[in-house]
């Protein structure tokens, strides 16, 4: 029983290595090594959440043989990086910039806090007024003898 979970444990860590095949992997370890770091950094522009190191789309394997050929002619991190980005698109950065139209989004999450935190502030203070104006609107006297009347045939 313990050996087949700990097959399973190693079969599950090793998943995530099994995207990239044989025939990607550069000759030069220096720049198969420059290549898993940046793969970790772009996309797979079909997979949610998945690096094109981990994913085994086809789209992905495209862009890892393209990431490869890229340093393979010379290209800084950078360079591939941005080549990326003009081709796919900024959704392919695991991390996108926070400036242009993405900052709308990076300032629109802790705006829309403090928007809900506004609102539920004055709902509160406008119910705590109003209990205040119902215990001062409250039945004088003469009007609680008349509803009793009333209630009571």
């Amino acid at each position: 029983m313990l050996r087949a979970l700990a097959l399973i444990l190693a079969f599950l860590i090793a998943l995530p290595a099994l995207a990239v095949q044989p025939d990607e992997v550069l000759d030069d370890p220096a720049l198969e090594a420059r290549a898993r770091e940046l793969s970790q950094e772009l996309r797979c522009v079909v997979c949610r959440g998945e690096n094109i190191d981990e994913s085994n789309a086809g789209i992905a394997r495209d862009i890892r043989i393209l990431l490869r050929e890229r340093l393979k002619a010379g290209d800084s991190d950078q360079e591939v990086l941005d080549f990326m980005v003009e081709r796919y698109g900024e959704y392919v950065l695991m991390r996108p910039t926070a400036k242009g139209a993405n900052l709308l989004l990076w300032v629109a999450g802790p705006l829309m806090l403090l928007l809900a935190l506004f609102v539920a502030f004055g709902y509160i203070r406008a119910r705590s007024r109003a209990s205040e104006r119902e215990a001062a609107a409250a039945l004088s006297p003469e009007e609680a003898k008349r509803l009793e009347e009333l209630l009571g045939d």
